[in-house]
């Protein structure tokens, strides 16, 4: 029997508020102080005193990276955030360790999410991090995009979305796998990646897939409950119900056939049981529109 994680998973679809401009409704983006998705990480890792290590890994411009998450847990009064500046696997150090066993929690950001599985896969910091998650109440591991991506058991990790309905046109592998038997794909509905989606599940019906839209995220509890923060939605890819599929028939570079895929569209407030399949409305949130 699975362990039950006493940590919190916060899986981001990336573009999220800063507080740095107008969001992306066009309104003021300094209402990210009261109800974005970074507060919520902060009060998930219990509030502006705590100790946050920010892993640009994934990044290509980690500098630039790690100066917006600077001033944006600034405007939320953090006060340490220990940017861990790992590029490489030679990087992952004792010292790195350790800075890792004080942090309140950790921020993955946006970028490649093989960066992540490459560089950490089979380290003791992975080790660390996975512990720390399944022992300590409190301990959060949030991530954006790819520092979403990277989370599940298995990983997308390349497809382009007017591929995704021909087999062979999205690619996966082993994710860091804090969360089992779920992918997850980002920037969801402003790029477009039903399709790829699509053929993930197609592939692995065992799996819940989980797309995230932009600036709108999943806090992910006991290792199965998914609740929706921020301003968009989240889709939901259930493949256990799939009464024909002819994925494994047809060849390389075809596209497929399938029947029976379920699907749910989920908003601020609204939850999702993985173990259950099951979705859960929330009507108070009906009655609490967003600024």
């Amino acid at each position: 029997m699975d362990i039950v994680p006493k940590g919190t998973l916060i899986a981001i679809g990336g573009a999220e508020d800063k507080g740095n401009g107008t969001d992306k409704n066009g309104g003021d983006a300094g209402n990210f102080v009261e109800r974005g998705i970074l507060r919520r990480v902060v009060d998930e890792m219990g509030g502006a005193s705590t100790r946050i290590a920010l892993i640009t890994t994934a990044s290509s411009i980690p500098e630039e990276v790690a100066e917006n998450y600077r001033e944006a847990f600034a405007k939320l009064g953090v006060k340490e955030l220990d940017v861990l500046e790992i590029r490489e696997r030679t990087d992952v150090t004792p010292e790195m360790c350790h800075r890792l066993e004080r942090a309140g929690g950790v921020m993955l950001s946006g970028g490649n999410q093989l960066r992540l599985t490459t560089t950490f896969g089979g380290t003791d910091f992975l080790k660390i991090l996975k512990q720390r998650y399944r022992e300590e109440a409190g301990f959060v591991i949030a991530g954006t995009s790819a520092g979403a991506m990277c989370m599940s058991s298995t990983m997308i990790y390349q497809g382009q979305s007017a591929t995704g309905l021909v087999k062979g046109g999205v690619k996966m592998t082993t994710g860091l796998g804090f969360v089992s038997d779920v992918v997850i794909d980002t920037h969801f509905v402003k790029r477009g990646r039903f399709s790829r989606l699509t053929q993930a599940i197609a592939a692995n019906p065992t799996v819940i897939g989980v797309g995230l839209g932009e600036d709108t995220g999943v806090v992910i509890t006991q290792g199965e409950h998914l609740e929706t923060i921020g301003s968009g939605q989240v889709m939901i890819f259930d493949g256990h119900d799939v009464t024909y599929s002819n994925y494994a028939d047809v060849e390389e570079g075809q596209v497929f056939s399938i029947e029976g895929m379920r699907t749910h569209i989920i908003a601020e407030g609204h939850s999702y049981s993985l173990m259950q399949r099951r979705f859960t409305a929330n009507p108070s949130m009906a009655k609490a529109p967003r600024d």
